[in-house]
């Protein structure tokens, strides 16, 4: 990975970080699915990867949760976006599969956590947890939908001019 590659995967993270500490206010509403939807367009697998270990590292440092019962199922699961991404969506930047992608991440998301708090609790913990979870699974699923809908087509667009105009630039001092 180039220095180039490692500060845009480093502007990636303070982007997630900086909104999800922004938004804490309101429980899953976030930018954070959209966002990494929208960098791992631009990253390949290995840089995506690294996006989100550096951000699951980071947010559980700095929320005080440095367990493996609560950080190895948040890796799993966000990492399920760039693996999809680049592997059964085949690079997609059709905004209405994304969008379909994210509704249903919502979910998934939730789920990666339910055979760790299960280790941890005991399996009789499991009804509990789903029922809890399960009001919280569905404002992330919306919110997911929503907001891929309707701001990933624009800041795509913006972030490869972005790039674009950086590679010409670049191109050009040479």
């Amino acid at each position: 990975m180039t220095i180039k590659r490692m500060l845009m995967v480093a502007t990636a993270v303070t982007i997630i970080f900086v909104q999800e500490q922004l938004l804490l206010i309101a429980p899953n509403v976030q930018l954070t699915v959209l966002l990494i939807i929208l960098f791992s367009s631009i990253f390949n697998l290995k840089e995506s990867i690294t996006m989100i270990f550096v951000y699951v590292f980071l947010d559980s440092m700095y929320m005080g949760t440095m367990d493996l019962f609560y950080m190895v199922p948040m890796m799993i699961g966000w990492s399920i976006i760039p693996v999809v991404h680049h592997t059964l969506l085949r690079n997609t930047n059709n905004e209405y599969i994304l969008a379909v992608f994210a509704l249903s991440f919502g979910f998934m998301y939730g789920w990666v956590f339910i055979p760790f708090r299960m280790f941890q609790f005991g399996i009789s913990e499991v009804w509990p947890y789903f029922i809890a979870d399960l009001p919280f699974e569905i404002i992330m699923a919306v919110v997911g939908f929503g907001t891929v809908l309707l701001a990933f087509k624009p800041l795509k667009r913006v972030l490869d001019q972005v790039i674009e105009q950086e590679t010409y630039e670049t191109i050009k001092i040479k």
